[in-house]
């Protein structure tokens, strides 16, 4: 099915849902996914991290794990090790594994890769991304989403952009020459996005030049989506959203967080509240929505094509792995 089908039939969709429904589909209504809209055949977007394998299994409104004896998967090597390769085989293997066990546990977008450069020794997520090395990084990077989408799973970049330190991670505000991203943090995302295809991008937590990233008009708009032509979905890092308006009215797809509180999210009953008083368009939701009823077109979410089902901690994967684990030795 080519783009212009795709977008014929989500705009076909589109047409059809209650404007609760679209709110619905861009924020989360569990830790971990979005609400679906049934009586049109559109399931809810489930999600899972991570780069070193398929998260265990939470309630849906709480950070407590199911405890499932059965749904075990295959431990996977760190980016880092991954990067220790230099090896675009291994990456894209890994990310084969990593795309076929999210089938097999039935996500639709996997939290992984992460490609930020290493600044900080004292990042507390620099076991989730590859190298200092931008160049490394990124052809990397791109293998490892090629094995990820070969799943029919959508891989998810990120964090976009300069997420490199702990503290005041939330706040702080990144100081940095212009040329200086463009050399050495922007090229990884570029690469994942162009070369990789990537079907998502997660934004960060920290702000660069005054605004939060996920609300960033710079990073999502003039770059991501003017410059490098993204028409992918855009997901917020957990409670990385700070603004009802600026969220709305920017090219953030989904929203996501860590409380429970899902109705009262930024871009839940906030967001209808403003729409319905005439203070925010409604075709800005409309333009999100379509990208993920796209996402879920590419996903096979949606049409009576056969979705591969994948499968989970077989030993042909922790064979992959090992090999994988050796040879970053």
């Amino acid at each position: 099915m080519d783009n212009k089908i795709w977008s014929q039939r989500a705009d076909e969709l589109l047409q059809k849902l209650t404007l609760e429904e679209k709110i619905g589909m861009i924020h989360g209504a569990q830790l971990f996914q979005t609400a679906g809209v049934e009586r049109l055949g559109i399931p809810p977007l489930k999600m899972s991290d991570g780069p070193m394998g398929v998260r265990q299994e939470f309630l849906p409104s709480s950070w407590k794990p199911v405890g499932c004896s059965d749904d075990y998967v295959t431990y996977l090597p760190c980016n880092s090790a991954i990067a220790s390769t230099w090896n675009r085989n291994i990456a894209y293997d890994i990310g084969s594994v990593l795309g076929e066990e999210a089938r097999g546990r039935g996500k639709d977008v996997i939290l992984a890769p992460g490609v930020n450069i290493k600044r900080s020794p004292l990042c507390g997520r620099n076991f989730e991304y590859f190298s200092e090395d931008p160049y490394l990084t990124g052809e990397l990077a791109a293998a490892y989403i090629q094995g990820v989408q070969l799943w029919d799973v959508a891989a998810c970049v990120k964090h976009f952009a300069v997420n490199n330190q702990e503290t005041e991670r939330l706040w702080v505000d990144v100081e940095i020459d212009e040329e200086a991203l463009r050399e050495i943090y922007f090229p990884a995302f570029y690469d994942a996005v162009k070369k990789g295809g990537a079907y998502t991008v997660m934004g960060a937590y920290n702000k660069v030049y005054g605004e939060h990233s996920c609300q960033s008009e710079f990073l999502l708009n003039q770059v991501l989506r003017k410059e490098w032509g993204f028409d992918g979905v855009i997901i917020s890092d957990w409670g990385g959203v700070h603004d009802t308006k600026e969220a709305a009215n920017g090219q953030l797809d989904i929203e996501m967080s860590v409380t429970d509180d899902f109705d009262d999210y930024f871009m839940a009953r906030p967001l209808l509240e403003k729409i319905k008083s005439g203070e925010i368009s409604e075709n800005t939701v409309n333009q999100k929505v379509k990208r993920i009823l796209l996402l879920m077109l590419r996903l096979h979410m949606l049409s009576k094509e056969q979705r591969k089902s994948g499968a989970y901690n077989t030993p042909e994967h922790r064979r992959r792995v090992l090999e994988a684990a050796r040879e970053s030795v």
